[in-house]
């Protein structure tokens, strides 16, 4: 279940950056295989893969892995 939360919230701020998957994957140094998978939440993403992602997104992790209230 967090997978699937963690993978749409990935998802909405890529796009919310304006970032192409192809673009966040190579600025985080992430493939896109991974990525892929991430956002799909098929793919459990580890905290320092995480950490790459909200750094090239511009927010911090705590933001990024926020729980919905």
């Amino acid at each position: 279940m967090e997978n699937r939360h963690l993978a749409r919230r990935i998802r909405a701020f890529r796009k919310l950056k304006g970032y192409t998957q192809q673009q966040l994957a190579d600025e985080s140094g992430v493939s896109l295989a991974i990525l892929g998978a991430i956002e799909r939440g098929n793919r459990r993403a580890e905290d320092q893969i995480l950490i790459k992602i909200a750094d090239v997104l511009g927010i911090s992790l705590a933001e990024l892995k926020q729980e919905e209230i």
